[in-house]
């Protein structure tokens, strides 16, 4: 149950959706062959569904944008709760490593993880050319998982072989919908606004230069979301990039940290750093149209917020909440 789609199509007929089907009932449902075929022949005056349609849905799904350098090792706090999120021993997780230039190693890695806590499937979507997004196997997986984890990497890389497929389009939808736990690590976080930092440098000022802005994959368009935050000193950085698009919120998220984002509009924070946000919401004034690309910035009004572990963030009333404490 636990092997990269691409071992699970290893002896299969790729031209015969009737075998693909089989093979996914014989991986998720443990029973004997004959009795699959029968039951898939039984249904044939009607269209199949694939998988799990009468799946029990979690109630605490959420997505979790992770900071990069989650612990895998001791505690394990945000996998633990990704995995919990994605329905514990009951959870089917999809893995895509494709952000990583060695996408199998670090596929093994979680795989190796989530399934010592026990997940039910688990399956690598090693994912290396966008014709692979279409592939049905894959697509009925992501239709039907209770959990999708994005690894690190790179996320220009990312972002190249799954913005605009179909395989995308679904676990977005699927993630908005709260119907799935949807994470992201390090590239995997850096892609989930439509606006994305694709690169860029630390340590100076805040200025046009220091940050390099992309399209993102649009999975919570609404911020821009810089992570390995406070470790690699990116505060002047994701200020560039709030001063060119005001409309946005600015999520920096610290090593082994995760904004828990849940479907009331809320954010908690989890994990051992910082998640810092930047609210332009009643931004007076940026000079950004008017300097050099290495002209510093002037920025006014832009509000500050820094959050620890279980601490939360309203979106909507763009307000944060400190347990135990009755003033915002």
């Amino acid at each position: 149950m636990m092997r990269t789609m691409s071992e699970a199509r290893g002896n299969m007929d790729k031209g015969s959706v009737y075998t693909s089907v089989v093979k996914l009932w014989e991986r998720f449902f443990p029973i004997a062959p004959n009795l699959v075929a029968s039951q898939i022949e039984a249904t044939s005056q009607i269209e199949f569904q694939f998988l799990g349609e009468n799946m029990p849905q979690s109630t605490k799904t959420a997505i979790m944008v992770i900071g990069g350098a989650e612990d895998k090792v001791h505690g394990r706090e945000i996998l633990y709760n990704f995995f919990g999120r994605s329905g514990s021993t009951e959870a089917r997780i999809a893995i895509i490593p494709s952000a990583s230039r060695e996408p199998a190693i670090i596929g093994d890695r979680y795989l190796t993880i989530f399934g010592e806590m026990g997940a039910k499937g688990i399956e690598i979507l090693d994912i290396r050319d966008r014709e692979q997004c279409e592939d049905p196997l894959m697509q009925s997986y992501v239709e039907n998982c209770t959990g999708v984890f994005m690894t690190g990497g790179d996320q220009l890389r990312l972002c190249g072989l799954l913005a605009d497929t179909p395989l995308m389009k679904t676990v977005r939808e699927r993630a908005r919908r709260g119907e799935i736990t949807l994470a992201g690590t390090s590239a995997g976080a850096a892609v989930m606004g439509h606006y994305m930092i694709a690169g860029g440098g630390s340590g100076e000022s805040p200025n046009r230069a220091l940050v390099d802005m992309t399209t993102g994959l649009g999975i919570i368009p609404e911020v821009i979301v810089d992570q390995h935050f406070h470790n690699r000193n990116r505060m002047a950085r994701l200020m560039s990039a709030i001063a060119a698009y005001p409309d946005r919120m600015g999520i920096g998220i610290d090593e082994d940290t995760c904004a828990l984002f849940e479907g009331d509009g809320t954010l908690q924070v989890i994990g051992k750093g910082t998640v810092t946000i930047l609210d332009p919401g009643e931004l007076c004034y940026t000079n950004h149209a008017k300097v050099g690309a290495t002209d510093p910035l002037s920025i006014g009004n832009l509000r500050l917020h820094i959050l620890s572990h279980s601490d939360r963030y309203d979106f909507q009333k763009r307000m944060p909440f400190f347990p135990g404490c009755g003033i915002v």
